[in-house]
Order: C-alpha cells, then sequence, then structure tokens
C-alpha cells in the first residue's frame, strides 16, 4: 500500500517529469522551425504535412531525450525537498533512506514501462514519418542519401542463392548489371546476368534486359539468351539497400525478423540494426539507474543550494549521454559488440549510482 510520503513523493515524480516534457519540447519544436523553414518555404511543403512531421517530431524528440528530462526534473524537486529540509524532517522521524526512495523507484517502473511500450509499438511509426519528412524535404539530395550507398550491392538471398547489382535507383525501381548465382554445397548451379532489370508493381514481376542465364551439366553448360525477360524473384529490389533508419521504423517483432533475414544475408549493417534493438531495452533500464544517481546527488542540502545540485546533475546527464552516443558508434562503425556498446553506459553508471548511493545513506 501506498502511504501519504509515498503518494507525495511519486506525485511529484511525475508531475515534475511531465512539466518538464512541457516545458522543453515546445522549446526543440521552436528550434527546429527556426532552422528548418527555408526548406519547407523552399520545397512548398503543404501545412498538414508540416503539422504530422511535428507531432513525430514530439515523440521522436521526447523519446531520445527522456532520460535527461527524467534526471533533471528529479534533481529538481528532490533539490527543493531538500531545500526545505523536508528530507532532513522524513529521515528524523525514523524512515531510513531506502524507504525514502521505495517512491522514485516506483515512479522509475511506470516510467520504464511505458517508454518500454513506446519504444516497442509507438515511437518506431513515428520515427519513420519524422525521417521519411527530414530525408524528403530538409535534405539536399535527401532520396538518394536515405538509402545510403547502391553501388557494388551484394546480398545472399538464402542458404543457396547470391546476388550481387552494380547500382540501384530506388526511384525507377532499376538495378544495373544484375547477376544472381544458385548453388548446391560448394557447386555452383546456375547463374543468370542481365544488364538491367526493373521492378513492375503492376502485376509484381521483374523484367530482365540483355537476359543471360547458364545452367551447369555434367555433360557440358546449357545457355540461354534473351533481350527481355519477365519473370519473379523471391526478393524485393527495395530490400538490396533499405534505408539507413530502416530498424527505427520496425516494431519489436519485425525488427527482430528483419535482423534475422539481414544476418542470413550477410548484411554489413547487421551492428546498426542490432544496437537499435539493444536500446529498446537498455535505456527505460537507465530510468532506475539515473532515478537512484539524481536522488543520491539532491538528496543532501549543499552549500550553492539547488544551484549546485542542478549542475552536478547537468554534468552527470551529459556524461551519460557521451558513453551512450560515443559507443553506440563505436558498435556500428567496426566490428565492436553492439550488446556491451549498448549496456556499458549502464553498467557504469550502475556502479557510480551505487557509490553514491552508499554514500547519500552515511
Amino acid at each position: 500500500m501506498l502511504t501519504i510520503l509515498d503518494k507525495y513523493i511519486l506525485k511529484r515524480y511525475l508531475g515534475t517529469f511531465v512539466s518538464m516534457l512541457l516545458m522543453f519540447v515546445p522549446i526543440g519544436i521552436i528550434v527546429d522551425v527556426s532552422e528548418k523553414i527555408n526548406f519547407m518555404i523552399e520545397n512548398k511543403v503543404p501545412f498538414l504535412k508540416i503539422a504530422v512531421y511535428y507531432y513525430h517530431f514530439t515523440i521522436y524528440f521526447a523519446n531520445n531525450l527522456f532520460p535527461i528530462f527524467l534526471f533533471l526534473s528529479i534533481i529538481w524537486f528532490t533539490s527543493k525537498l531538500a531545500n526545505n529540509t523536508e528530507i532532513i524532517a522524513i529521515l528524523s522521524s525514523g524512515i531510513s533512506f531506502t524507504r525514502f526512495l521505495r517512491p522514485y523507484l516506483i515512479g522509475a517502473t511506470m516510467v520504464s514501462v511505458f517508454v518500454l511500450i513506446m519504444g516497442f509499438f509507438v515511437v518506431p511509426v513515428s520515427s519513420e514519418g519524422f525521417n521519411n519528412f527530414r530525408y524528403t524535404y530538409l535534405r539536399t539530395n535527401g532520396q538518394q542519401a536515405m538509402r545510403g550507398d547502391n553501388t557494388d550491392v551484394y546480398r545472399q538471398i538464402n542458404d543457396n542463392e547470391f546476388l550481387y547489382v552494380n547500382s540501384y535507383n530506388p526511384g525507377t525501381k532499376t538495378a544495373f548489371n544484375f547477376s544472381i548465382e544458385k548453388f548446391k554445397g560448394d557447386k555452383m548451379v546456375s547463374k543468370i546476368t542481365a544488364s538491367r532489370i526493373q521492378w513492375n508493381a503492376a502485376d509484381s514481376t521483374y523484367t530482365m534486359y540483355d537476359y543471360n542465364k547458364r545452367t551447369v551439366g555434367e555433360l557440358g553448360d546449357i545457355i540461354e539468351k534473351l533481350s527481355e525477360k519477365k519473370t519473379k524473384f523471391s526478393f524485393e529490389l527495395e530490400d538490396l539497400t533499405p534505408v539507413v533508419y530502416i530498424a527505427e521504423t520496425l516494431t519489436l517483432d519485425k525488427l527482430n525478423n528483419f535482423i534475422d533475414k539481414e544476418r542470413a544475408r550477410g548484411s554489413s549493417n547487421i551492428n546498426v540494426y542490432m544496437v537499435v534493438l539493444y536500446k529498446k531495452y537498455s535505456v527505460p533500464i537507465s530510468a532506475f539507474i539515473l532515478t537512484i544517481i539524481a536522488v543520491s546527488v539532491s538528496a543532501m542540502k549543499r552549500r550553492g543550494g539547488m544551484g549546485m545540485n542542478l549542475t552536478i546533475g547537468i554534468a552527470i546527464a551529459f556524461g551519460f549521454v557521451f558513453f551512450d552516443k560515443v559507443f553506440g558508434v563505436i558498435a556500428e562503425k567496426t566490428t565492436f559488440s553492439p550488446f556491451i556498446a549498448v549496456w556499458f553506459p549502464n553498467f557504469v553508471f550502475g556502479i557510480l549510482a551505487i557509490f553514491l548511493l552508499r554514500n547519500a545513506k552515511r
């Protein structure tokens, strides 16, 4: 059962966090508008699309920065409790610091569950809307940049088939210098080449130009040549070069399936996708760690008052963000383990939280 003290602190915990979001999200929108307004005017973006973009921007922005907002909001209201000597009164009444911490952990649990559900189902939709708008209207050559490198694309379609294209144009759904090789064990069974392959949306088929198929036989190869041939394949051309932010736009089950498929194909971007997956679980856990650190830092009445607590808090918060971003980039750009990269900041700051909590108890 929640006591009056639990309800009092929990109300302050959630109320200050929501207030922090309501205060900083509009500021983020204003800053973004000031930076992007020229692009919107030049591209004559309809007002409805802009409104939808800022709806997605709000969710995307709040999700990315929620640990900082949560951390600063806890330091803010806990420092006020300390300055008003409320914490001294609470502890002097016989309540232990661990018991005093309970409503904070209840609040962290509520926030974590909410963020976890949002990250699984809601944030991916907003991430897709946010990034699609940004690459379509707000970046020079955005349509090309959203696909990354479209040249010399290799893919393993399944256990036996390997595909290669020299270049791919996502606008026209066309790939050039196409080839697909089929193996049985370590022996090639057949190879198909074409100077160009075009996706036909009307009947979900492909048209290959300058078609050439070599079927390898024991007594001799069979060669088939046609200037044009229409057929169906088990792959989609868009899978050759998925958008650079594809992992952010997938719900949990789709993301797991996508990663399994890309791993089977030997994708070079698998670490990028794994970082996104692991962060869906690590970010909610950070709410507990940052809550303990914030309470431990701000529960004491310091010389310098709330300003000193906020200074320490901001330094710790940006240290956390720095570790998170740096190790995320390292995992995406190298062969460093994505699991270690994502969870390392929580591990380091978890140790810091234990140290600060023990010090606060004394």
